[in-house]
Order: C-alpha cells, then sequence, then structure tokens
C-alpha cells in the first residue's frame, strides 16, 4: 500500500481538483475511491449499473447513499440495452464513454480506475497465450496519457487479497459480483487456476510482472520513435505506400502495421492478434491488385494496386441517378454543360450531337453489364475492364459518374474514355460537357 500512496501523491493533484473514479461496488473501487477521500483529494464516483444482475439495483442505490454520506459527488447512469452477442465489449465502451461525459462535465484531468497488480498479470498472460503485440504484451501501464486526461491505475502495486483484507478490517462495505467466481469468462479460469500458481512460486510476483511490463514499455517506446518516423514517410492520408513498406526490414514491417492498426483502435487494440496482422501481411504480398481484409469492428484495409487503405466503418454508396442540366456535383467529380467552347481536347471533355442521342442526358452510378462503344476502338468493352485498366480503385468504381443518353446509352467516363459519339473539335456539334476533378482537365487524350 506504501508504494500505492507515494506514487498517487507523485502526481501531485490539488486537493480541490475533480478525479473521476470509476466504481463498481466491487473491493478494489470502494478501497480506491476511500483512500482518494481519505487522502484529502476530490473524487467524483462514476458508477454503471449494468443490469445484469438482480442484485445490481440495491448497488446502485448503495452507492448513491454512501457517497451522500462520505460528501462524495456521485454520478450514476445504467445500461438499458443487452446485445446478445459481445455484452462485454459493449458495456466496457459503454463505460468509457459515461467516464469522458464526466470528463467533460467535470472539466477533469484524471480517470482513476481500479485496476490492480492481479488484473495486470492476468492481462498480461492472456496476451501471450492469445498473440499480441510488443505494447500488447506489457499488459497496462500505471498511467496513459488519453489526450484532454490521464488514465491513472494506482493499485497496480497491490493485490487483490491486500485489497480485500483493508476493507475487511476497516469496515469497508463492497459488493460480490457472483459472475467473477464462475469458470465461463476467459479472465476468470486465469485467475481462478494460474494466479494461485504464480503466488505460490513467488509472493510478490505481482510486482515482477510489474516491472516485466514496465520493461517491456521501454523497449516498445525505444523502437516507436524509429516506427513513427517510418511511417510519417509512407502512410499519408490512410493510405500505405506498398512499394516503400516493402524495402523494410521484416521486424520493422511488423512493427509498422501494429501501429497503423492502433490508430483503428484506440480503446480496443484488444480485439487485435497476430493473426490478423498476418492476414494484413498477405494482403500486401499477394499478386492480386484489389483485396479487401475486414478487420474486427468493420475496419477495413483495401489493397488499390501499390497502395494499401486502411479506413473504419465504410459505407455502401448508394445508386444514383441525376438529369444533367446546367451542372452537377457527384464525389469529386462536377460535370458541366458548357454555354462556350473550349479548346480541351482531353478526356475531360467530350463534344456531342443531339441528333446522335436521346436528350435528357443522364449522369448515374455504375451497373451490371455495362458497356460502352470506346472511341478509336472496334467492339464495346466492359466498364469494369475500363476501371481496371485505368487502375481505378475497387472501392471508387461503384460510385464513378456514368454519363448516358435517356436510352442508356453510355456516352463518357469522365476522365478516363469517350465513347465513338464524341464529335472532333473541327466537326459538327452542339452539346459540349466537361468534367472538373482536382485539377485534373486538362490531361491529353488517350
Amino acid at each position: 500500500m506504501k508504494n500505492t500512496l507515494e506514487f498517487i501523491k507523485s502526481l501531485n493533484i490539488s486537493d480541490d481538483e475533480p478525479i473521476i473514479v470509476g466504481v463498481s461496488g466491487g473491493a478494489d473501487s470502494m478501497f480506491l475511491l476511500c483512500m482518494l477521500k481519505n487522502m484529502g483529494y476530490n473524487p467524483v464516483c462514476a458508477h454503471v449499473n449494468h443490469n445484469v444482475r438482480v442484485e445490481s439495483i440495491d448497488e446502485y442505490k448503495y452507492m448513491e447513499e454512501f457517497c451522500k454520506t462520505h460528501d462524495i459527488i456521485f454520478e450514476g447512469t445504467e445500461i438499458t440495452e443487452h446485445p446478445s452477442n459481445d455484452f462485454e465489449n459493449y458495456a466496457r465502451m459503454f463505460r468509457y464513454k459515461f467516464f469522458n461525459s464526466l470528463i467533460e462535465k467535470y472539466n477533469s484531468k484524471y480517470l482513476f480506475t481500479a485496476h490492480h497488480g492481479d488484473d495486470l498479470i492476468e492481462t498480461i498472460l492472456m496476451r501471450i497465450t492469445r498473440g499480441s503485440t510488443l505494447n500488447g504484451y506489457s499488459g497496462f501501464a500505471k498511467v496513459t496519457d488519453k489526450g484532454s486526461y490521464k488514465m491513472i491505475r494506482p493499485l497496480v502495486y497491490m493485490t487483490k487479497d491486500e485489497i480485500e483484507e483493508y476493507c475487511n478490517k476497516n469496515n469497508i462495505k463492497y459488493f460480490v459480483d457472483r459472475t467473477n467466481l464462475e469458470d465461463d469468462y476467459t479472465r476468470n479460469r486465469y485467475r481462478h487456476h494460474m494466479l494461485p500458481f504464480l503466488k505460490e512460486e513467488s509472493k510478490n510476483v505481482h510486482l515482477k510482472y510489474l516491472k516485466f511490463s514496465e520493461d517491456l514499455k521501454q523497449y516498445y517506446d525505444y523502437v516507436n520513435k524509429i516506427v513513427y518516423k517510418i511511417i510519417d514517410e509512407i502512410f499519408v492520408d490512410n493510405y500505405l505506400d506498398i512499394n516503400k513498406f516493402n524495402e523494410l526490414d521484416d521486424f520493422i514491417k511488423i512493427n509498422v502495421l501494429n501501429e497503423i492498426v492502433r490508430k483503428y483502435y484506440p480503446d480496443d487494440l484488444y480485439f487485435i492478434e497476430n493473426t490478423h496482422i498476418n492476414e494484413i501481411m498477405k494482403v500486401i504480398e499477394s499478386d492480386k491488385v484489389n483485396i479487401e481484409l475486414v478487420l474486427p469492428r468493420n475496419v477495413k484495409v483495401i489493397k488499390e494496386y501499390d497502395k494499401l487503405l486502411f479506413v473504419r466503418d465504410i459505407e455502401n454508396i448508394d445508386e444514383y441517378e441525376y438529369i444533367l442540366e446546367d451542372e452537377i456535383t457527384v464525389g469529386d467529380f462536377k460535370i458541366i454543360n458548357l454555354d462556350e467552347d473550349t479548346d480541351d481536347t482531353s478526356n475531360y471533355t467530350i463534344r456531342l450531337n443531339s441528333s446522335d442521342i436521346k436528350l435528357p442526358i443522364i449522369v448515374r452510378s455504375r451497373k451490371d453489364g455495362d458497356k460502352m462503344e470506346v472511341k478509336n476502338m472496334s467492339g464495346s468493352k466492359k466498364i469494369n475492364d475500363i476501371f481496371i485498366d485505368s487502375k481505378i480503385e475497387k472501392r471508387k468504381r461503384d460510385s464513378y459518374p456514368i454519363i448516358t443518353d435517356s436510352d442508356n446509352k453510355i456516352i463518357w467516363l469522365p476522365g478516363l474514355k469517350k465513347s465513338k459519339l464524341d464529335i472532333p473539335i473541327n466537326g459538327k456539334y452542339d452539346i459540349i460537357l466537361k468534367c472538373l476533378k482536382g485539377g485534373n482537365e486538362n490531361e491529353k487524350e488517350n
């Protein structure tokens, strides 16, 4: 307990500064709440009723009354929805969203949680068994910088037994979650079967695991200084340059991917295992130029020729169809019906004779089986093949504007190909369409 007290004092938190404390009502969090109050700090008790056990309502009421009696600010909420799959993660995300709201409400710089030494051992063992990253194997740190606040875990110096013993001696009431006594959850099995053995081997094994965690974190921080310099050069706007990536040492490659993935799982990194990083490597090494890999929580890794796109929660683009009058904007494309001529002859401009087509002109998304009679080519060509030849990323093809007449005859793929209906600049035409996209309107015709 001495180490815990000294660590908290070393943070130099002022007595009147509000500290958000996650309190379940169990021995660990009740000990933490009471300790902070007794040390003269200003804790805010953040309690979540998960509505899983019938006792949880009584526990909520007790916590509320306890805080009132001891002059502690109480903030409570409850979970009313219970997804049938992965409730543990849902509840975890719910709790931290609640904690973050209190950080903002009280303008606090600190969130204290009651993770202790036994929790650290369990986390490290679970990640070693499952497979993780250099950072993952270190478990969790005493202090985690969250940007606007710091997450503090001061009980890592203590064991569960020490905490419960203190609570019992000092008449600190706490509740026991009976689900923690069952072996249904992975963590419980480590707690019930692995920890007793380790503690028999060494009474202070939790402190040895803490040193292991902190040493490993130092190695990780050192390697990361190198890794992030590389990431800044080869990972821009969510795109990884595959050619530059392939020049790296294999050890650095894995660490680069680990750190890129971390950006998309700021609070959920335990979803990612070695197998996921290996799958990303397979995508990079594949001869296929367009591959899509879906990681947990709808993070997608999309290979687009010599680039690798990382993106979260991609929404499918709805089909669209518009009549072109003066101009229309679709995504990055602006299609304009010009009032006057231009000297541009690139694929960003097309000239038409209204007698050759059925008006009005349509701007729409791609459809299955789309074909076009391409200018200066015999026969017709599939639109998808044109996209492939032009190296248009797979994810952009469904939203790419296709210009047709009212009989669904494809006239033009702006910036890519014109149909045989295009009239030479010295010919007879009465319609001029121009596409503006990313400053490329002056590219020469292929």
